[in-house]
């Protein structure tokens, strides 16, 4: 059994009130008994003034947010999935980048964001990440003490195939920490999550920034923990707050047995589709 936490935030420009914000949650969260908190993607920062966010950003030796998760992991002795950092990359490229601390501190993972995220939306809103971001390059699964865990960041969600290549390399907790916006989140947030809980028999744990920025930016919220049969075990709001979860890993295990959609030789051939004119010989 695990208590999971998932801190669900309302990141602003100011790193250092995002941190601590951050601190005070995850705290809180090991005093209900959380043995596993995961907070959301951008924990640092959601800054929109891109020429800004460069010039702020630090690789990760030198950010202060990743050395005072460090601290924190190892002074609470927990499992800590910070979301998502954003950190200075190569050249002028950012990266999206998720950590893994183990209770001593360490970080035993990292995975960069591979699905970024460029779109226009109907309210008239373009986002494009890959502007200002690297996209990662490699599927990333962590052996913890606590199971096998997949790390994947917000978009990532609406990729099926990323989570299937981990839940077949023993994955069986996915956490999606996410910044959604508020028209996909009430449409797609919950049918995606509970999507990828049933169609690979895990755990989904999906923390969330939720509510109206200082930027202006507004994000969906309702961080959400779906079990492996595809139930909501627990579901935020739009305010910050923890969220907390009892998982029993076993219960992942009984899923894929009752659907096993994970066995070699559970794909069937699929023939290949010739064009046809539709035009009678």
């Amino acid at each position: 059994m695990i208590r999971a936490a998932l801190v669900q935030m309302r990141s602003g420009r100011d790193m250092a009130r995002n941190r601590a914000d951050a601190v005070a949650m995850i705290r809180e969260a090991r005093a209900d008994g959380a043995d596993f908190v995961t907070t959301p993607e951008m924990t640092n920062i959601i800054e929109p003034d891109r020429p800004r966010l460069r010039a702020i950003a630090r690789p990760e030796t030198e950010d202060e947010s990743a050395a005072t998760f460090a601290a924190l992991a190892a002074e609470l002795g927990l499992w800590l999935n910070v979301g998502s950092l954003a950190l200075k990359g190569a050249g002028d490229r950012l990266v999206n980048r998720s950590l893994l601390f183990a209770p001593d501190g360490r970080v035993v993972a990292r995975y960069d964001k591979i699905h970024l995220f460029d779109v226009d939306l109907l309210s008239g809103e373009s986002l494009r990440e890959s502007h200002a971001y690297e996209p990662g390059s490699a599927a990333v699964l962590a052996r913890t003490s606590l199971g096998h865990l997949g790390l994947t960041i917000c978009y990532d969600m609406r990729f099926p195939g990323l989570y299937r290549t981990l839940a077949l390399a023993g994955a069986k907790l996915f956490t999606i920490p996410s910044a959604f916006t508020v028209p996909t989140g009430q449409a797609h947030w919950h049918v995606l999550l509970r999507a990828r809980a049933i169609e690979t028999g895990s755990f989904v744990l999906a923390a969330a920034q939720g509510g109206r920025h200082d930027s202006g930016r507004e994000t969906f919220g309702h961080s959400l923990a779906v079990s492996p049969w595809g139930e909501v075990l627990a579901e935020g709001g739009t305010e910050p707050g923890v969220v907390l979860a009892d998982l029993d890993l076993r219960l992942a295990d009984e899923a894929r047995a009752r659907i096993p959609a994970l066995r070699a030789g559970s794909l069937p051939h699929v023939p290949v589709l010739k064009p046809h004119s539709g035009i009678a010989s």
